[in-house]
């Protein structure tokens, strides 16, 4: 589509989108390093978000009537910043789609939402190795921290 600022809009998620939403899930665990994609998994994880709107959010980018893109916040309190804070969990745009402008538009939703919702910080982490990840952040003001993650899988 040529002219995908008029036939996209950003909305909230709703349980109708949970299968197309896992689909895209399942296209970003298998280009990520720590995760693979398993439907039963992705899809619970949107019901809990879905189900309880104090834990998070999920936007879609959709086209028509067809789900194009995602991007989820979950939510935190922050001591050292005195407030509430988000994570951006997901962020993905399918491949047909990219290019488009389509993972600016949901970053900047999901900025936009989290000012709305009281946070005072977003955080997220992407792939060590995907630079052009890092590089679409930086250009929308997200900067690198000192700090190193570590996770404990339980």
């Amino acid at each position: 589509m040529n002219n995908t600022k008029n036939t996209l809009h950003i909305r909230p998620a709703t349980g109708a989108d949970i299968a197309p939403l896992s689909a895209l899930l399942a296209r970003l665990f298998a280009q990520e390093a720590d995760f693979a994609p398993d439907a039963a998994k992705q899809e619970r994880g949107l019901r809990l978000i879905l189900e309880q709107p104090a834990v998070g959010r999920i936007y879609c980018a959709v086209a028509g009537d067809v789900v194009v893109g995602m991007v989820s916040l979950l939510f935190t309190v922050s001591t050292a910043e005195g407030g509430r804070a988000a994570w951006l969990e997901d962020m993905v745009v399918h491949p047909d789609w990219r290019g488009r402008g389509i993972g600016a538009r949901l970053l900047q939703e999901a900025i936009r939402q989290a000012r709305v919702a009281g946070c005072c910080r977003i955080t997220l982490l992407t792939d060590a190795g995907n630079a052009a990840a890092q590089e679409f952040y930086g250009r929308a003001g997200f900067a690198r921290s000192a700090m190193v993650p570590l996770r404990l899988k339980l």
